[in-house]
């Protein structure tokens, strides 16, 4: 096993640790670990929200949830001889959930088990906020490399484990350029609800090892970490899974490094916010630079190769969409739009079998759907896919003359 650079003790919170890491991104946040090109060690992290979800059956804590503390990150760490300029090589050796180790309050999400939620309009909603907007959640049972739900049954996936963040710490000069553009269009439609985007906060933010005034700058500063941006970020791609090789840009002298909100399954959108199956686990990296890569390459964002190690499925049921929105207007080559129209037909095909909208909502959430662009050129409508695999399921969802195979399909955990 390689060395671990950044521990974490998963009964406790992220703010109690050794060496705590980070919810906010800011050049100024010191490296907690410093490592060496061509080393290869382990990473500890804790669940997103650092332990507000707890495993039962009401969405309480998702309806309740406290987003000033989301993401809790691990790092930064420090890389010698990474200079602004320079691309970081960063390796998924291999990725697991957190060891099963009891806690007072019960296991922590990762030992065992994760958890999907569908976040309330008022406090962050999702991609169909308009169409689900109260608070649900459901509790997933980790099976070695599968997962099944007391919330969905009938359903069992296959992991695609992958980290949902990471990334390299900003330059003041991106930092900056991150709050002016965000800032401006927070004030199109400052009321609107959910928000456009999150500006920074000071309430709720942790900064690694800042003290005092420094700390108080990097709190008024610092970058939220729900979007993601030029360094990477909150990208939520599930096909950065183990084996991948991400080409990360360097923006500030030792790169500072930056990892966590693993995820043990994610579909392709991550459509309720808190869409993946969320855990705390541990990340085994190797890295190394190529120096002067940004501008040898023509690199401004990073770039990766995907890792082999995916579920493999071959059956699936192909759901369109296209660039006309709900109430039947015409939008112009509106990918957002056809993407949410075939994730609704979807789960209206499903709803068939019993599934109430939000169950299906959370299916394709932590299920690993393929969503997909598929026409950008065929004017007036762009056209999205959504791949959603058969064999998830306990029984044949595809359409015959025999009709849906309708059954009692349980609940989802709900707010009270």
């Amino acid at each position: 096993m390689p060395e671990t650079v950044f521990h974490v003790d998963q009964s406790k919170s992220m703010r109690d640790q050794a060496v705590p890491g980070h919810n906010r991104w800011h050049p100024d946040i010191p490296p907690a670990a410093q490592v060496r090109p061509g080393s290869e060690f382990r990473i500890e992290c804790k669940e997103w929200t650092d332990g507000q979800v707890r495993n039962d059956d009401s969405a309480n804590d998702i309806r309740d949830m406290v987003l000033d503390y989301n993401h809790m990150l691990s790092g930064p760490v420090g890389v010698a001889g990474a200079e602004p300029g320079d691309l970081l090589v960063v390796d998924f050796l291999d990725i697991g959930p957190a060891s099963n180790i009891e806690v007072a309050q019960g296991r922590e999400a990762g030992q065992g088990w994760g958890y999907t939620g569908i976040f309330a309009k008022e406090n962050g909603g999702g991609f169909l906020t308009e169409h689900f907007p109260d608070a649900g959640k459901a509790i997933w049972d980790f099976h070695g490399q599968q997962a099944t739900s007391r919330h969905l049954p009938g359903v069992r996936i296959t992991s695609n484990i992958h980290p949902g963040l990471a990334g390299c710490a900003p330059s003041e000069d991106l930092l900056a350029k991150w709050n002016r553009r965000e800032r401006a269009l927070i004030d199109t439609d400052p009321n609107r609800v959910p928000p456009l985007a999150l500006p920074p906060l000071e309430s709720g933010s942790l900064l690694g090892g800042l003290s005092g005034e420094a700390r108080d700058r990097a709190a008024r500063e610092g970058a939220r970490t729900v979007p993601p941006r030029d360094h990477g970020g909150n990208v939520d791609i599930k096909n950065l899974s183990i084996g991948s090789r991400v080409y990360y840009p360097v923006y500030v002298p030792g790169a500072n490094y930056s990892i966590g909100d693993l995820h043990f399954a994610q579909g392709d959108g991550e459509i309720s916010f808190c869409g993946a199956v969320e855990m705390g686990g541990y990340i085994d990296v190797g890295v190394d630079l190529i120096k002067g890569g940004m501008d040898a390459y023509g690199v401004t964002m990073p770039i990766f190769e995907p890792g082999r190690q995916e579920p493999r499925y071959t059956e699936f049921l192909t759901f369109i969409g296209i660039s006309v929105d709900e109430d039947g207007d015409q939008h112009y080559m509106n990918a957002t739009i056809a993407y949410r129209r075939a994730c609704l037909n979807a789960i209206e095909y499903l709803k068939k079998f019993g599934y109430s909208g939000e169950q299906a909502y959370i299916i394709l959430n932590a299920a690993p759907i393929e969503g997909r662009v598929s026409s950008i050129v065929d004017i007036p409508n762009a056209c999205c896919s959504l791949y959603l695999p058969t064999e998830i399921f306990d029984f044949d969802i595809r359409p015959s003359s025999a009709g849906a195979a309708r059954a009692s399909r349980g609940s989802l955990a709900q707010a009270n």
